[in-house]
């Protein structure tokens, strides 16, 4: 099967949406799909305002189009509401294309926390962009019910998993990190993503149970936190076997944000054997239970709980969480390109 992925989030960005995207092709492509993928990089683009990190692509319709015709795809994923993605759902309208999209991001939430708009504004481009889909894939229950709540009502679940090859409770932690407990520094508290202010980390900073906190990972808020909080730990950026060393070191996983969709890093720190301390939002409401974390609204006291679970239960339950499971569930949902379409594509 010929599968073309439209995405305005790629390499070299650093998020859950892009290893989410990449983790899915790489199972695709193991069962010997061919895939496509449509991002950023192929076009001129410019960095995003407020977030350099992220590049708004300079995506032309015809440019798109072209890409795909040339392709032939049986079916096509616009995973993402940005300007690639906008010129490939023009092309397949004006060709009666099907599609299928994803809510990977809570935008409204995250525009509103950078700079102040309504999300009502953003729900109504939101529910627009993907109102033509044949399907719309949401991460977990609450995310299809609020698409259902803006009036998106073809949803389907598309779940995601874990790079078990990588991320285990056997993997040796990193002694870099366990030496910062030397002297009385423990627990070590960790928190991996994007250090941006929609991530609410500051919660997580200003958090009073005892201990060593941990930042792993970069962003624009990075200079400002780093410099109100000189006793957390800023490691920057870790990826594969160092990221999971990470991981291992760490005593507890703090996932602080309130406008996460599911949060890949929870599940990764699970099947590390990490307990989970969050606020009992969308997101963590879905992914965790009983046993391998604790919500709670005062996060001092979800890390305190969190610090009394077992290990070997977060393991087990962290590797029930697979990326051959997620293919599937993506591939159930997308919606076959018919001959008449291929014909006009020609």
């Amino acid at each position: 099967m010929r599968i073309a992925i439209v995405t305005d989030a790629w390499s070299p960005q650093v998020n859950g949406v892009v290893r989410t995207l990449q983790s899915v092709r790489a199972e695709l492509e193991r069962q010997g799909h061919e895939v496509l993928v449509i991002s950023p990089e192929r076009f001129y683009s410019m960095p995003c305002p407020t977030y350099p990190e992220i590049r708004l692509a300079f995506a032309r319709t015809a440019a798109v189009g072209k890409m795909l015709a040339d392709f032939r795809p049986n079916a096509i994923h616009l995973a993402t509401e940005g300007p690639v993605c906008l010129a490939a759902r023009r092309w397949c309208l004006a060709r009666r294309f099907p599609f299928t999209t994803a809510y990977h991001t809570q935008f409204p939430d995250y525009v509103s926390a950078r700079i102040g708009i309504d999300p009502g504004w953003i729900w109504r481009y939101i529910t627009w962009f993907h109102w033509p889909a044949q399907a719309v894939l949401a991460s977990t229950p609450s995310i299809a019910e609020t698409l259902r709540e803006h009036g998106l009502t073809k949803i389907r679940h598309w779940g995601r998993g874990v790079d078990l090859s990588t991320f285990g409770p056997d993997v040796v932690p990193d002694p870099a990190i366990r030496a910062l407990t030397q002297g009385g520094g423990g627990p070590i508290q960790l928190y991996v993503g994007r250090v941006a202010i929609e991530k609410n980390i500051e919660a997580f900073l200003e958090s009073d149970h005892p201990g060593t906190k941990v930042i792993v990972g970069d962003g624009p808020a990075r200079a400002t936190l780093e410099a109100k909080y000189p006793h957390a730990h800023f490691l920057g950026p870790k990826f594969g076997v160092d990221l999971a060393a990470a991981y291992a070191a760490a005593d507890v996983f703090v996932f602080p944000s309130k406008t996460d969709t599911f949060g890949l890093v929870m599940i990764e720190a699970l099947a590390s054997g990490v307990p989970v301390a969050a606020f009992p939002v969308t997101g963590p409401v879905d992914v965790l239970k009983p046993g391998v974390g604790v919500m709670d609204e005062d996060l001092t006291a979800a890390i305190a709980a969190a610090l009394k679970l077992d290990r070997k239960a977060c393991a087990d339950y962290g590797k029930t969480f697979t990326w051959e499971a997620s293919a599937r569930q993506f591939l159930e949902a997308l919606a076959p390109v018919g001959l008449e379409s291929e014909r006009q594509a020609a």
